[in-house]
């Protein structure tokens, strides 16, 4: 893959539910046409709409035909994929997007 000089990073809140989704909308939209760094770092609580939200950013950076990682993912970001049955989420390779 080229290499990507600009790469937008996206710092997830600790709880990521319908409130939280709003900004984060907003803050995907705003990142769309460059490879994205999804921080999980901080999550606490992922609620369903905000997996749903971040299932379909990465459908999309996939449609596009650019990298989409999630980065340094909490414990309980991981537990919470883990019971939504989505830890694929966080299988893409952070490399791609250095690469």
């Amino acid at each position: 893959m080229a290499e990507h000089e600009d790469v937008a990073t996206v710092v997830l809140p600790s709880v990521l539910d319908l409130k939280a989704v709003g900004p984060l909308h907003q803050a995907l939209l705003s990142a769309r046409g460059t490879p994205i760094d999804i921080n999980a770092a901080e999550v606490t609580r992922l609620g369903g709409l905000g997996l749903q939200l971040l299932l379909s950013a990465r459908a999309t950076w996939a449609h596009d035909g650019l990298p989409f990682c999630v980065s340094a993912p909490s414990e309980d970001f991981n537990a919470a994929l883990a019971l939504f049955g989505a830890q694929d989420l966080t299988a893409a390779d952070a490399k791609e997007l250095h690469s």
